[in-house]
């Protein structure tokens, strides 16, 4: 179990091990959940996650495009 700081705008390191452990890298998004137990965040798929998976379905990835085309 690891300890952070909550700056005066919310804003907190993840730890590098935990980063490392779940391929968090700059620009990966990720979901935040308020849960029993306090605060979830969990990482949100690429395009390239998606990319050749067949895993996702069709509207996840649609989806995903559409958010990447709004951010350009």
């Amino acid at each position: 179990m690891e300890e952070v700081v909550v700056t005066r705008k919310g804003q907190t390191t993840i730890p590098k091990a935990i980063r490392e452990k779940y391929g968090i890298t700059v620009g990966t998004r990720l979901e935040v959940t308020a849960t029993k137990e306090g605060v979830l965040f969990k990482k949100r798929p690429s395009t390239l996650d998606l990319a050749g998976t067949g895993s996702a379905a069709v509207e996840d990835a649609i989806g995903l495009l559409d958010r990447i085309r709004e951010e350009e």
